[in-house]
């Protein structure tokens, strides 16, 4: 089934001045977290000239804060089936068993490259590394690296690595704006809009003979979330607008155990799964722990269950926490492994030897995004995505514990591959006369709101109609051609695709949870594809599974 729905025209193109200067390359790739750089890293070890883009520092995505670490099957004792299954569990039957099957085969061998490349994990006395469990999982397989700075740690080694070779050029500061395609609707470059002086100030082109999406998350979209503040939903958008098919939006992971600190900053404090796979506790306001009884896995249940048990938990109680209890951990454990936790309690006052933590759901993870192949191949020739930007088929309808950096290491990988086999000559971008213009800046805290409101774990019919209205009196501006506008535009399209999705998905499965459709249904085993038509109208197309 197709559908047209109700919702606001979104730019098919954003506002701003032709490109004022053009460089080439063979490929550029748009984000600088663990896909964008693992992918730059083997396409330089096939030969190819990359540039990298990044919308602020190189350091300054997603990556650095996963605390958690990395999910893969090292452990003998361990099987590559056992680590699918918990994933296609997890994913309640949207995964794409070809990609989880690809995912949990390669995974222990790019885990390897990494470690090659010089990042270092934790390791125990004889020199194995320490291997730890998190939600979902039936087995120990999470390493991680410095306690709870697995992702701080992956993103220096990368760092490192990338700076090493003087064939990736990298361009900090630059927000990429629309995709370029020539005349057979090849991708073949990106516009992006570049801060500082010089001859690159402003809007400029990379030409490329392919372009590899890799920028990551839109937690932005929700007043309350994990996600640094550049998490805009910027590929997402740019794949929309560029007419590639995007699926699984409504399908966005909220992190059971926020630090909850009373108001909503930019980026909330993520106090990590891997604390409740050591044995930290979950309690209500009256010290029992709720998750007993809820599920076989208690508080080490998948996060959509976790994160719903609380939810349930602050309904009834009238609260905005519940609490963590780590203190039977004892200082000196807590402060060896889970450091950065306990830096960022201490910061708001809250010290975890002595007192219960206060946590509650953030928006942390996007299961869905820019539909790929197992190649990271995307439905525009010469446009590939990987990573949180990408839909792959791994997460399914929710993101297992930890599989994230390892999807981005395996697929990055193939997408390299894939590329090095048969790139061809660099053809010349053609003019799109599509409708464009962008939001307007003073938009931004009403979305989140308005989202964080009505669309994010709980959900109904008439609150997701209550999020599209709000995002229908949203105003645009034909006018606006900044920064702040082109971001703006980019979390109205991408919350304006979720909701949508979410209004068609009538059942509660993984993280899409419905009040009034509280069961998953069979006819609702598939997938919404979204796209826009020609005026910026959001449309959705049913695929079965």
């Amino acid at each position: 089934m197709t559908a047209g729905l109700n919702g606001p025209i979104v730019p098919r193109r954003l506002a701003g001045p032709p490109p004022g200067w053009s460089e080439p390359t063979d490929v550029v790739v748009v984000g600088s977290g663990v896909a964008g750089l693992t992918a730059a890293l083997h396409l330089r070890e096939a030969g190819l000239h990359v540039t990298v883009v990044t919308k602020v520092n190189i350091d300054d995505g997603s990556t650095r804060w996963a605390q958690g670490g990395i999910a893969a099957v090292l452990d003998p004792l361990d099987t590559p089936e056992a680590h699918a299954q918990d994933t296609l569990v997890a994913g309640v039957g949207l995964c794409d068993p070809f990609a989880v099957d690809v995912l949990v085969r390669e995974g222990p061998t790019r885990v390897r490259e990494l470690i090659r490349w010089g990042a270092e994990f934790d390791r125990n006395n004889d020199g194995s590394l320490m291997l730890t469990r998190e939600g979902g999982h039936h087995a120990n397989r999470i390493i991680h690296a410095g306690g709870d700075a697995t992702g701080a740690e992956v993103q220096r080694a990368l760092h490192d690595a990338v700076h090493r070779d003087p064939w990736i050029r990298l361009i900090e500061h630059a927000l990429v704006l629309d995709l370029l395609t020539d005349a057979n609707g090849r991708a073949c470059g990106v516009t992006l809009h570049v801060l500082g002086e010089g001859a690159e100030d402003g809007v400029g082109a990379v030409q490329a003979r392919a372009v590899v999406l890799a920028t990551g998350g839109m937690g932005q979209i929700f007043a309350a979330t994990t996600n640094p503040i550049v998490s805009t939903g910027d590929g997402v958008a740019l794949a929309l607008r560029a007419g590639a098919r995007v699926t699984d939006l409504e399908f966005v992971q909220f992190h059971p155990t926020a630090l909850a600190l009373g108001n909503h900053d930019s980026q909330q404090p993520l106090v990590s799964e891997a604390l409740r796979g050591e044995g930290a506790y979950l309690r209500d306001g009256d010290g029992n722990r709720f998750m007993v009884g809820r599920h076989e896995l208690a508080e080490l249940a998948p996060r959509d269950v976790v994160a719903k048990g609380i939810y349930r938990v602050m309904r009834a109680e009238g609260t905005d926490n519940v609490w963590l209890d780590a203190r039977h951990l004892g200082g000196e454990f807590l402060e060896g492994r889970f450091p950065t936790i306990v830096a960022s309690c201490r910061a708001a006052g809250v010290d975890p030897v002595t007192d219960l933590i206060p946590v509650s759901p953030a928006a942390h993870y996007a299961s869905g995004g820019v539909r790929t192949d197992l190649h990271g191949r995307t439905s525009i020739p010469g446009l590939y995505a990987c990573g949180e930007v990408a839909c792959t088929g791994v997460h399914g309808a929710n993101r297992l514990a930890s599989n994230s950096l390892l999807e981005g290491l395996v697929f990055a990988r193939r997408i390299a591959e894939d590329i090095a086999r048969g790139l061809p000559e660099q053809t010349e971008p053609v003019r799109v006369d599509l409708p464009s213009w962008s939001a307007d800046p003073a938009i931004r805290p009403q979305l989140q709101a308005a989202m964080s409101a009505h669309a994010s774990v709980l959900r109904s019919a008439d609150s997701l109609d209550q999020a599209a209205q709000a995002l229908t009196k949203l105003s645009l501006d034909r006018a606006a051609a900044n920064v702040a506008a082109w971001e703006a535009s980019n979390l109205l399209t991408v919350a304006s695709a979720l909701v949508a999705a979410a209004m068609q998905r009538q059942e509660t499965r993984g993280c899409h949870w419905r009040e009034d459709f509280p069961d998953a249904s069979d006819v609702y085993r598939g997938h919404f594809l979204a796209a826009l038509d020609d005026a910026g109208a959001l449309t959705e197309t049913w695929e079965d599974v």
